[in-house]
């Protein structure tokens, strides 16, 4: 959720829960974002959990040889038929992936983070040319693999298209530290949601200022993850008014024809009040 407001694509690895449960009934998250197990792989595995949540950003796997790059560029070929206008994401372990993957379907992940095989060990000059998504990794490494992926060289050689970086850092650190351009802080107590909004705010303030961060968000496309009433009262407890942000994400929000959009604190209450006042929905 913190993500999400402060303007990144959330997502999980396929083999997670979304992280969302019962106490934010007024929360609608899109799942923007799948990544794969890279530690234990399974394409089946994966495949059944992109058809439950299709993302619009998909990392399908690290492709360690020529028929691990040919088995995942079969299967983006007919993804891409099912689900288009979807990223779809091989990260290349190896130097015959690059001859098998399509650069017309398929987006290479720079692997960046604690994977044992790096972009840098292939060489980032094998990703010139392509739509390439940066994999994990701290945003000052981040930045400094697009600088070798993009910059101009001696032999003119086309620079990479940078189209993403995903990095779960500030989740990871949350109970402890924020993330800052100058190092890990420690949180002074605030709490695991305040430290990571401020991670958050961090990264997105350095990525913007080394003119990486994208002219639209995901808030753009997807709207907004919390529903807000037309009053922020609640209907339901004699007009007291919402005193939080956490409050209204566990609130239950909804929209009636004479009365606009009303919020309650629990479900129960909105059918009663529902009943009562004879509330028809939109």
């Amino acid at each position: 959720m913190e993500g999400f407001t402060e303007g990144f694509l959330v997502g999980n690895r396929e083999d997670s829960s979304y992280q969302l449960t019962e106490e934010h009934s007024n929360v609608d998250l899109p799942q923007g974002f799948l990544d794969n197990n890279y530690e234990d792989p399974d394409l089946d595995r994966f495949l059944e959990e992109y058809e439950k949540r299709e993302p619009s950003v998909a990392v399908i796997g690290d492709a360690y040889s020529r028929e691990e790059a040919e088995k995942y560029q079969e299967t983006i070929d007919v993804l891409s038929e099912m689900y288009p206008y979807r990223r779809f994401i091989v990260a290349p372990k190896c130097d015959a992936a690059f001859d098998v993957l399509d650069p017309g379907s398929t987006t290479l992940g720079y692997p960046n983070g604690k994977s044992p095989v790096q972009g840098e060990d292939i060489g980032p000059a094998k990703f010139r040319g392509w739509d390439v998504h940066i994999l994990g990794g701290n945003p000052h490494d981040s930045v400094e693999a697009i600088e070798k992926l993009t910059q101009p060289t001696v032999d003119g050689r086309e620079p990479a298209n940078i189209v993403g970086y995903d990095t779960n850092l500030p989740l990871r650190m949350a109970y402890w530290e924020y993330w800052t351009p100058d190092g890990w802080q420690d949180n002074g107590g605030m709490s695991p949601r305040e430290t990571a909004r401020r991670s958050y705010r961090e990264i997105k303030s350095f990525l913007q200022d080394k003119s990486v961060w994208p002219d639209i968000e995901p808030v753009e496309i997807y709207g907004e993850a919390v529903e807000e009433p037309d009053e922020f009262l609640w209907m339901d407890d004699g007009g007291d008014p919402i005193g939080s942000r956490e409050e209204l994400e566990s609130a239950y929000v909804d929209e009636y024809v004479e009365k606009g959009t009303l919020v309650f604190k629990n479900e129960s209450q909105k059918k009663f009040i529902e009943y009562r006042e004879g509330l028809e929905k939109v």
